[in-house]
């Protein structure tokens, strides 16, 4: 038996090429181009399936699908969407669609969602609070939809979530988006930086610890897994977890339930798992640094966050948002120019977006002109301390001396700036060689080992790279 479809889609080109496709697969299309036709056609037959463009020409088909899906609740919707953003991605979720697809699309997929949502009729029924402008993931690019899409295939279940990607990424972000749109939205979002914390306190920082478990304990902790009851904890750096504290975690993971260091009692705790990481596992599994059951505990699902270089078309819109929210924070109101723009795009940007972040509002304060042009984006490109670290051979007092006269920080944030733009470079010459060693590095620059790896995580400054194999 033929399933009828019906297409609401007002490029007359696309509408062509899906109906084209679906008819070939044993579809039955019916088509509109407008929120009238819509209605007009679900009066007059029963549809196994909609598939549906957001932008129509007389209104919006998310924001009219919720009467849609109280009408019809058993026919799935299938969105078409050239708005690629996250918020149309939950949108569509909260509204009850079957399944979202960013423009361009693959037609191959589509046809296999359209066959997969009338053979299973169950609607995605949602109930998520779309995010508000200030939701910080951007990017239209096709790897950020495809991070979107997971999103919303999360909010809706307690499914463990492992987010993998390169420091600078925005993989909190990511972790908070979860909560925040989620089930757990009410309960708190407890972050916690296994990397910088040291290895002896890892286990009562988790767990938490009573009264005299140890030199110190002067008093009953209450740990992070209890502190995230009825919400969501996220494990970030993960693959840096001492191996004692895995096993423990694994347990917790595997029982749903905690006992503080130096206790006896078992505690229940209700709460949902986002790890996160910027190294690759599985070579830790096979020298035994990471346990194999503990990832395959974490990494129920995981989320594979792009590089800001793979996503070049997304660079000039987060440059404007970070503009936007400069001028929100008390610092001058400036635009980018086309030039700027364009320049920016073509940046390696090891630092991914928090690298992007903080040159732009270096911009914001340099640039003495209402609009950021090119010649100021060239000149911090070039001058930036952080040079030395990549074999600049200038005298590093005429770099600094130069980069403090360009500068005005009359928020009072001078010496914050100067110190991470120096010890950069200064930790990442100690890593180079040392061969990534930490215990080396920091006797190499006087300090504390502990000390050296919370410094590291502040600064975003990845080991991998440093690694000597």
């Amino acid at each position: 038996m033929a399933h009828r479809a019906l297409l609401v889609e007002d490029d007359n080109a696309i509408a062509m090429v899906i109906r084209t496709a679906l008819e070939d697969e044993g579809f039955i299309v019916d088509t509109s181009d407008t929120v009238a036709g819509r209605d007009a056609a679900l009066s007059r037959n029963q549809y196994g399936v909609m598939l549906t463009d957001v932008m129509l020409l007389d209104g919006d088909g998310i924001e009219t699908l919720g009467a849609v899906r109280e009408t019809y609740p058993d026919m799935p919707v299938i969105i078409l969407s050239a708005q690629n953003t996250l918020d149309t991605a939950v949108r569509a979720t909260d509204r009850g669609a079957f399944e979202y697809f960013p423009k361009p699309f693959d037609l191959d997929e589509l046809v296999r969602a359209t066959r997969q949502a009338v053979e299973s009729r169950k609607s995605s029924v949602a109930n998520v609070d779309a995010p508000g402008d200030g939701l910080p993931l951007i990017g239209r690019s096709q790897a950020m939809q495809d991070v979107y899409r997971l999103i919303t295939r999360v909010l809706k279940n307690d499914l463990t979530v492992l987010i993998l990607g390169e420091s600078g990424t925005g993989k909190e972000l990511v972790a908070e988006a979860i909560h925040n749109l989620g089930e757990r939205k009410a309960g708190p979002f407890v972050p916690v930086n296994t990397a910088a914390i040291p290895r002896e306190l890892i286990e009562s920082e988790l767990f938490g610890h009573e009264k005299g478990a140890f030199t110190g304990a002067i008093a009953r902790n209450i740990g992070k897994f209890e502190q995230a009851h009825g919400g969501t904890l996220f494990l970030d750096e993960i693959g840096d977890m001492p191996a004692e504290a895995q096993t423990r975690l694994l347990r917790a993971l595997q029982s749903g339930r905690i006992r503080r260091v130096g206790g006896s009692e078992e505690i229940a705790v209700d709460v949902r798992i986002v790890a996160a990481t910027n190294r690759d596992l599985l070579p830790l599994i096979e020298n035994g640094s990471f346990r194999e059951d503990l990832y395959y505990r974490l990494n129920v699902v995981p989320i594979k966050l792009p590089p800001l270089r793979d996503r070049a078309d997304d660079v000039a819109p987060l440059a404007m948002h970070f503009l936007t929210r400069a001028a929100n924070e008390g610092l001058p109101q400036k635009s980018l120019s086309d030039e700027a723009a364009h320049l920016l795009s073509q940046q390696p940007w090891r630092g991914n977006v928090r690298e992007l972040q903080n040159l732009v509002y270096r911009a914001v304060l340099l640039a003495r002109k209402d609009v950021i042009d090119a010649e100021t984006i060239r000149a911090i490109l070039d001058d930036s301390p952080r040079d030395i670290a990549d074999g600049g051979n200038r005298d590093i007092g005429a770099v600094i001396g130069e980069w403090l006269e360009r500068s005005d920080f009359s928020d009072g944030t001078l010496y914050q700036e100067a110190l991470a733009e120096l010890e950069r470079p200064v930790f990442r010459h100690a890593l180079a060689k040392t061969g990534g060693n930490q215990l080396k590095a920091a006797q190499m620059l006087g300090i504390n080992r502990n000390t050296l790896r919370k410094r590291l995580s502040d600064l975003e400054i990845e080991l991998d790279k440093f690694s000597r194999g």
